[in-house]
């Protein structure tokens, strides 16, 4: 057993003060004892990062430059497509290390890693079809970021089953090319002490409905993520050959429920937030990526009233925080409400409503186990240091408010993912290592 004494702990029930937590040796917490004194660091249970393509960590700050036409999702598409063409499967590994890195320290304890880059460039299988779900396990491991690894089943270039372009063929597999896909997939991640894994059909422009339903079988009840509704071309397109928007159709065909993940879901309508909401399901959203990307808005206040279930993620992790993501969710809704704590209970605070609905709606749709501070959880903890100046004279759910909106960079000390500290005075170890790894692939793949 580890015993970790705190000045005060973010438990289910609220704040509490003096706080030790005992932590057994599989690394989940075995007690909670209040009214120990002595210690002097905050804990807040760390965060899961429902959505993650971490390859594209190393294309960060390359895509904001303007083009000859207008630029949207899909030429920022292209770019991803080129850019990806050049990476060994070594490169995805270092650049997932970073990417890791960076999200334990921006206090996230969990990935689920929405893994589509299978295949060679020429879109031949590897010799070990599960090659780069390896290289993501192993870059969880050197990290100790626990992992959910989501294999993305990928064939079409758009709704009704078109043929896919060029640019995909690293993506792609058939029904059975999956079923292999998945079986090594589960191999992969077996040696990494509490991994998981879901199946990802990409979008209703990736897989068929036919094909999601026969594929369901292999999750037996695990994780099911899927992107819908991201952008406006694609509602429409889906309206003009499925005859009906993605979520609609999606979720005529096949029940949602507790298991479902709707990765960003950013132009639902009314009446299928409420069929959402109702179903239990989770959307996972990823206000930094969808800001860059200029997605749209998602309808965060609308979904909140109807008590909808939420998570973030760091999609393309061009910006890697758990505050930045929660607070570009909520700075969102103010632009259009044009109103201020707009996903806060009345009376109550923003950054604790923004933690622990994100908290528990990762736990949720990362299948990771309880969520938060309680027995029998995972010891997934964020600890702040009530001496950094962004936390000056504050206690409890004023903590949260600065740390998701006023706290710079070094606001974390520590972080401990299923009992083991992975982060010390804000840093991780692999960092630097990681940071000269990614440049030597950038170096030689920004030259090709």
């Amino acid at each position: 057993m580890r015993e970790m004494v705190f000045a005060e702990a973010l438990l289910p029930r609220g704040w509490v003060r003096d706080v030790a937590i005992q932590v057994d040796g599989d690394g989940r917490i075995a007690s909670i004892t209040p009214g120990e004194a002595g210690g002097t660091l905050i804990a807040l249970p760390g965060l899961a990062n429902l959505h993650s393509h971490a390859f594209q960590r190393g294309m960060a700050g390359l895509t904001e430059h303007a083009g000859d036409a207008e630029d949207s999702f899909w030429t920022w598409r292209e770019l991803m497509y080129r850019f990806l063409a050049h990476l060994t499967p070594e490169d995805v590994e270092a650049i997932a290390t970073l990417a890791y890195a960076e999200m334990l320290e921006g206090g996230f304890t969990r990935v689920g890693e929405f893994h589509y880059l299978h295949h060679a460039p020429d879109g031949s299988a590897y010799a070990n079809i599960a090659e780069m779900a390896e290289r993501i396990a192993a870059a969880a491991h050197a990290t100790g970021i626990g992992l959910t690894l989501l294999p993305c089943f990928y064939a079409h270039g758009e709704a009704g089953g078109a043929p896919p372009t060029p640019g995909q063929r690293r993506f792609l597999s058939d029904r059975d090319g999956f079923g292999r896909l998945w079986t090594a997939s589960l191999r992969a991640i077996a040696p990494l002490h509490g991994a998981g894994i879901g199946f990802a059909p990409h979008s209703l422009r990736a897989a068929t409905i036919g094909e999601i339903r026969d594929l369901l079988p292999l999750a037996e009840g695990r994780p099911v993520h899927i992107h819908v509704s991201e952008q406006v071309k694609e509602v429409e397109a889906c309206r003009a050959i499925l005859g009906a928007t993605p979520i609609a159709a999606l979720s005529r065909a096949i029940p949602l429920s507790p298991r479902w993940c709707l990765i960003h879901a950013t132009h639902a309508t009314d009446p299928e937030i409420a069929r959402i909401a109702g179903s239990g399901a989770v959307v996972g959203l990823c206000p930094v990526t969808e800001s860059n990307l200029g997605d749209g808005i998602f309808p965060a206040a609308a979904y909140r009233a109807a008590g909808g279930r939420f998570g973030v993620g760091t999609d393309s992790n061009v910006l890697v925080s758990a505050a930045a993501e929660l607070r570009t969710l909520e700075y969102s809704q103010r632009l259009s409400q044009r109103r201020r704590n707009v996903l806060a209970p009345r009376g109550g605070s923003t950054g604790a409503a923004l933690w622990q609905g994100a908290c528990a709606g990762g736990a949720q749709a990362l299948a990771s186990g309880a969520a938060g501070l309680v027995e029998g959880a995972w010891a997934d903890l964020v600890l702040l240091d009530p001496a950094h100046p962004a936390f000056a004279a504050r206690a409890g759910d004023r903590v949260l408010d600065s740390l998701v909106f006023a706290a710079r960079d070094g606001a974390i000390r520590e972080v401990w993912a299923r009992g083991r500290r992975v982060v010390t005075d804000g840093m991780h170890p692999a960092r630097a290592a990681a940071e000269a790894r990614v440049g030597s692939v950038l170096a030689r793949v920004l030259s090709a």
